[in-house]
């Protein structure tokens, strides 16, 4: 199979998995994620998947595996120049990747000009499995960018690369889903993996809270550097999602989505 099928068959896999179980568990029932609004929240971030998917195709067709390539091919990269077991240097790979994604994450929140793009994800009033999929095009096309240079600098395995894109993909399609987790389980987990309680703390409304709980794949980088919060402080229940300045229906309307980086305030 093809780099995309493979990525195509497991987001399928995992997307209906977890919107089933959201469907059968869900762990908060709000008016702003049912009905109408529910609908045009899964068009838009359904639509801006798609777009984000055609622009990154046109702009960066090889995509991260295909740097790993143009880095395997060519010898450049760290590990590509190193004597190291091919298990191994998968390994570094993943972990190093998932740093990087956990670093580019906190600098889109503290670099004003990163924000004005990220803050798109941030608004979704909801929060489920498609707001995984809710990133501007451009924000989509600037990650690549920089996880293709980590790949080619560190000389990442073509392998490890497609798989940690496959796990990213899953993995923040599951810290974001709306599912209800027995909280001794949450507990235990949370230790090893981002879970969507652990996530949805970071979609709060409140600014110390969206400031933490940065990760996608493992939490080990928030627990390391401060940012961790275990639970925000009105409750699940309680909290707001979303951010404060955009309320009511717009942010789950298309054109808005698209059009928010380029918007004052």
């Amino acid at each position: 199979m093809s780099e995309m099928a493979i990525r195509i068959t497991v987001f399928v896999a995992v997307f209906g998995f977890m919107a089933l179980f959201e469907l059968l568990s869900p762990r908060l029932e709000r008016p702003e994620m049912a009905g109408w609004i529910k609908r045009q929240r899964w068009i838009t971030n359904f639509s801006m998947v798609l777009l984000s998917s055609a622009l990154l195709r046109i702009v960066f067709p090889a995509a991260a595996v295909g740097a790993a390539i143009y880095a395997e091919t060519n010898g450049h990269g760290i590990m590509n120049n190193l004597e190291i077991s091919p298990v191994v240097a998968g390994i570094i790979a993943f972990i190093t990747l998932d740093f990087a994604v956990w670093l580019e994450h906190v600098a889109s929140h503290k670099i004003p000009l990163l924000w004005r793009i990220h803050r798109m994800h941030h608004s979704d009033p909801g929060f489920d499995a498609t707001t995984a999929l809710r990133f501007h095009p451009l924000e989509i096309c600037l990650s690549m960018v920089w996880k293709a240079g980590i790949v080619v600098v560190i000389g990442a395995p073509v392998v490890a690369v497609l798989i940690f894109e496959i796990v990213l993909n899953g993995a923040a399609m599951f810290n974001h889903a709306n599912v209800n987790i027995p909280l001794p389980l949450d507990r235990v987990l949370r230790r090893f993996i981002v879970t969507p309680d652990m996530h949805r703390v970071h979609h709060s409304t409140e600014k110390d809270e969206t400031d933490s709980n940065y990760g996608f794949n493992f939490p080990f980088w928030d627990f390391l550097f401060g940012t961790y919060v275990g639970q925000p402080r009105k409750g699940h229940d309680g909290m707001q999602i979303g951010l404060k300045q955009f309320r009511g229906d717009q942010p789950a309307r298309l054109f808005w989505c698209l059009l928010l980086p380029f918007r004052k305030g």
